[in-house]
C-alpha cells in the first residue's frame, strides 16, 4: 500500500454521529472502533465513544475521527490532524524523524494495541501529525 494523506478529525462526544453524517454525504464503508474495545480507557463514560473511525468513500476518498477523550485539550483550531499511513516503514520513520524534530511528541512511535506501529506528534509549526505502520510486529 502506498503512503497515505489523510485529514483526522477530532470530536469530543459526537464523532460517531459527525462520521454517519459524512458517510450520508460521501457514501462508502464506514469502520468504527471504540475506548472501549481497545481498553484505552478507563473511564466508564468513555467506553463507547469513538476511538477510531474511518470513511473510504467509492471515489478514494478518505476521512478519519476520533472523539477527544476528556482528560485531553480540544481548543478552537485544534480539531483536526494529519494522518499519514501504509506499510513503508522507512519512508513513514522518515517522515516521523522529521516531522517531530524541534516539534512535541505526544505517543512515541511505537507497538499500538491493534497490531501496528503508531506516534503522535506536534511539529514546530503547531500541526498535529498521526504516523501509523501497518503490519509492522509488536
Amino acid at each position: 500500500m502506498a503512503t497515505q494523506l489523510n485529514p483526522y478529525l477530532s470530536f469530543r462526544d459526537n464523532a460517531r454521529s459527525a462520521m454517519e453524517f459524512y458517510q450520508s454525504v460521501f457514501g462508502g464503508d464506514l469502520t468504527v472502533s471504540t475506548f472501549g474495545e481497545f481498553h484505552a480507557s478507563e473511564e466508564v463514560d468513555e467506553q463507547d465513544k469513538v476511538m477510531h473511525a474511518r470513511l473510504e468513500a467509492p471515489n478514494g476518498l478518505v476521512l478519519m475521527a476520533a472523539d477527544t477523550p476528556k482528560q485531553m485539550e480540544l481548543a478552537s483550531g485544534s480539531n483536526i490532524s494529519v494522518s499519514l499511513s501504509g506499510d513503508d516503514d522507512s519512508e513513514l520513520r522518515g517522515y516521523w524523524d522529521k516531522l517531530s524534530d524541534g516539534g512535541q511528541v505526544a505517543m512515541g512511535l511505537e507497538a499500538a494495541p491493534w497490531g501496528d506501529v503508531f506516534g503522535m506528534c506536534t511539529d514546530r509549526y503547531g500541526t498535529q501529525w498521526l504516523v501509523n505502520i501497518t503490519g509492522q510486529p509488536s
